[in-house]
């Protein structure tokens, strides 16, 4: 933990803080000349749910702007009824196997828990459906390149659910600290919401109307407990990897656009769980502590906070908010949601040059995946990006569970010299949810 803890407060006499609460005038222009174009008017195609609880329900909305939904599928008949309420035409499934029968339907929108969203986006594609897909992309890395091969050999369009892409405030800190704006960069700083640290929990029956079996799919089987199943599920290893992966699937995506390792990733990483999980409770870690080393030399800090908690809530006035600090030799951009600042004003205020370097342009997440399933060009925040963002979250995990420094090679994504670390790049499925039955 000394290479963890002995990282310095960054320029920490640096010059005052500025917070944009506009964007510069320079960068909404060069915005506006690459915004996306609208739908046809007549561009209406068929849009299946799958797992409709409410985050589900909530990106499904968004699509419905470009498409008409004709499907809504989960093993929950309340979650189903919610969906009916939305889409009265659409027709309710339990078992998303019978969705991909239908020639009617182009797009899927995948927002089930973590644990499903390969299998299911795997059988999507193969099927000849475009996807979106909530974010983290993946339960594990190996699922994440299988993933991506598959991708590319249908041709299908997807989309991960890193929506912070498609913010302004993130774009316009990526372009600059891409365009040298903070001198030579140095060094990344994320911060994370902490996680939950609570338990032991109750054994109960599964409620009516719940097909618990079919829920945990490829994981474990195990008895019914309701922390287990939606809204927390993402606190237990078994489904998903606490806000590591949940939040880490967005901010490590900025860090890695910003440092533009967002096809490759990290050379080495050490991480450390800080807080002792109850027996019997969440097994995902609260509090922890993740150091990478890119091959340049850049180095990034991953460190839960109480700025923001689990809830949104801030439970720390004291607390670092989460977001992404890019630290140069010249100076420091933090971005975070509705915020981004620079310790001097004229990084944010001065124009880029005419040469600069241009990111790619997005300023409606869900209306980008539906221009590129009409155009079949790729989304902002295609399968492979997808899939690298949350594989940092998964190298994260796997550091943390193993509390010791890994070094990893990003080409061949494997793990050097490390036999045991490899070993948990892929996860044992439980059948018939395996591999084998796509």
């Amino acid at each position: 933990m000394q290479i963890l803890n002995s990282r310095r407060h960054f320029l920490r006499t640096s010059a005052a803080v500025t917070a944009a609460t506009t964007l510069p005038k320079w960068f909404l222009e060069a915005s506006a000349q690459a915004a996306t174009k609208p739908p046809r008017p007549n561009d209406r195609p068929g849009i299946a749910l799958i797992g409709c609880g409410g985050r589900g329900r909530g990106v499904a909305r968004e699509a419905a702007q470009h498409g008409q939904v004709l499907a809504v599928c989960d093993v929950d008949d309340a979650n189903l009824a919610q969906a009916q309420k939305l889409w009265p035409e659409a027709r309710l499934y339990k078992d998303f196997r019978k969705v991909l029968e239908r020639d009617d339907l182009h797009v899927f929108v995948n927002g089930t828990p973590d644990h499903w969203h390969t299998f299911i986006n795997l059988a999507a594609a193969r099927a000849g459906k475009d996807i979106y897909s909530e974010k983290p992309l993946t339960l594990t890395v190996d699922e994440g390149k299988r993933l991506v091969k598959v991708m590319r050999e249908t041709g299908r369009i997807l989309q991960t659910g890193s929506q912070q892409r498609s913010d302004k405030n993130f774009r316009l800190a990526c372009e600059l600290v891409r365009n040298g704006r903070i001198g030579k960069l140095k060094h990344v700083n994320v911060w994370l919401p902490h996680g939950r640290r609570e338990g032991p929990f109750e054994k109960t029956p599964p409620p009516a109307g719940l097909d618990w079996d079919m829920w945990l799919g490829q994981a474990p089987k195990t008895d019914y407990m309701k922390e287990k199943c939606h809204v927390t599920f993402r606190y237990f290893w078994e489904y998903s990897g606490g806000t590591m992966t949940d939040w880490g699937a967005h901010h490590h995506d900025i860090a890695l656009w910003g440092t533009g390792y967002e096809r490759s990733g990290p050379v080495s990483i050490e991480g450390h769980s800080l807080a002792p999980m109850i027996p019997g409770g969440f097994t995902a870690a609260s509090e922890y502590a993740v150091l990478y080393t890119y091959a340049n030399g850049v180095t990034q800090l991953t460190r839960s906070t109480h700025g923001n908690g689990w809830n949104g809530s801030v439970t720390d006035k004291t607390a670092q908010q989460h977001g992404v600090r890019f630290e140069g030799s010249d100076g420091w951009i933090f971005v975070t949601r509705g915020k981004i600042e620079a310790s001097h004003p004229d990084l944010l205020t001065t124009p880029l040059p005419s040469s600069a370097k241009r990111l790619y342009t997005s300023d409606n997440h869900m209306r980008n995946f539906f221009d590129c399933v009409r155009s079949r060009q790729q989304p902002i925040c295609d399968g492979e990006i997808g899939h690298r963002s949350v594989s940092v979250c998964h190298l994260g995990v796997i550091a943390m569970r193993l509390g010791r420094e890994l070094k990893w090679n990003p080409q061949r994504e494997q793990f050097i010299g490390d036999k045991e670390a490899n070993g948990w790049l892929a996860r044992e499925q439980r059948k018939p949810w395996s591999y084998e039955a796509l």
